[in-house]
């Protein structure tokens, strides 16, 4: 019997991380998780200058002892210059696959490179700062505008709560930030797929929702040094991660507040870390929307993330020039903020209403 309707003709194509290694010391297991792969040929070690020093030299140590052929290289932007030297360097040496040991900035230009060479990447996190640890979004500057990009997503996630915990604390408030703007990020997608008719996946918004409940209602459990903190945190950036790859897009983890920052990037002579202003565009954004600013702000505080200009170390015309200016950013993205987003004397009054400035 024949069905109704239009012939159905979606496809859609998913790319998501083999295995994902969290926990106490599993940098150790990183030559067997290349074995379980079926990883074979040349590593390439990608590193930046303190993380390597922290953890690249370990594991191009443990992958040498235990048979693999390794070239290291260091870098110190996420620049179309730095993924240039990293793909020049991997077609030098003949890398079979990649190791990407460091913190956002490594981790991006090591998935573009691997996504422009087609080879394989692994995702070794020495911070746990945003959710590009596990997502096929990357962030790349250029000409001084942080442009997102498609990019690899990691074949494997190791990811050593000791070596995340043991880093400065601001990096993992930081990691909080960035999932708690998934609560607007995803009232923001629900926003476009009813007013533009964006494309939509509940199963992405729910999973993104999740990951941002999870640290709002956890903030009081993370705490500097502690090893539990980096693995609540991890997971919570793994799962926003995959949210990503299943919507296909950055959409639900990535709205008006993503827009604050990046246009923040622009204006701001000195931003702050990414998470960090993405988490004082959600306290803004949750008021636009008539949600819990509050309840977001208070979770932010608890975990030791900025939630004011003065704590990004930002003056106060930055945040109002920020807000008109976010709407410009991604147009194609429909947000809260619309199509002409906020004039000078809304933002003001936003910013102030909020206690942002």
């Amino acid at each position: 019997m024949e069905g109704g309707g239009a012939k159905f003709e979606k496809i859609k194509m998913m790319q998501l991380p083999r295995y994902v290694l969290v926990g106490h010391g599993v940098l150790e297991e990183v030559a067997a998780v290349c074995k379980r792969l079926k990883l074979s040929g040349v590593a390439l070690v990608v590193t930046g200058g303190t993380t390597r020093r922290v953890a690249g030299e370990s594991v191009l140590e443990i992958l040498t002892d235990s048979g693999y052929d390794c070239g290291l290289v260091e870098v110190r932007s996420a620049s179309p210059e730095s993924v240039e030297r990293v793909r020049v360097v991997a077609e030098e040496c003949r890398a079979a696959f990649m190791l990407a040991v460091g913190g956002g900035k490594v981790i991006d230009v090591a998935k573009v490179a691997a996504y422009m060479l087609d080879v394989p990447f692994i995702s070794v996190p020495t911070i746990a700062s945003h959710d590009g640890i596990a997502s096929p979004r990357a962030s790349i500057k250029d000409k001084g505008t942080n442009t997102s990009i498609s990019a690899q997503a990691p074949l494997a996630i190791i990811a050593d709560t000791k070596v995340i915990a043991e880093a400065p604390h601001r990096f993992l408030a930081a990691g909080c930030g960035d999932i708690i703007s998934n609560y607007t990020a995803v009232m923001d997608w629900r926003l476009a797929h009813r007013l533009k008719n964006a494309e939509f996946s509940s199963y992405a918004a729910a999973l993104s929702e999740m990951t941002a409940k999870m640290i709002l209602e956890s903030s009081k459990e993370i705490k500097p040094r502690l090893e539990e903190s980096a693995w609540v945190v991890v997971k919570a950036l793994v799962s926003s991660g995959v949210a990503i790859s299943i919507a296909g897009s950055s959409a639900p983890a990535s709205g008006a507040e993503h827009k604050f920052s990046h246009a923040l990037d622009i204006i701001a002579p000195k931003p702050a870390l990414h998470g960090e202003q993405c988490g004082v565009g959600t306290i803004m954004m949750s008021y636009l929307h008539g949600a819990a600013w509050k309840y977001v702000r208070d979770a932010l505080r608890t975990v030791g993330a900025p939630t004011t200009a003065k704590e990004l170390g930002m003056k106060s015309e930055y945040i109002i020039e920020a807000l008109t200016q976010a709407h410009k950013i991604n147009p194609e993205r429909y947000t809260i903020l619309g199509d002409t987003g906020l004039t000078y004397e809304a933002a003001e009054r936003l910013a102030t209403i909020t206690g942002v400035i």
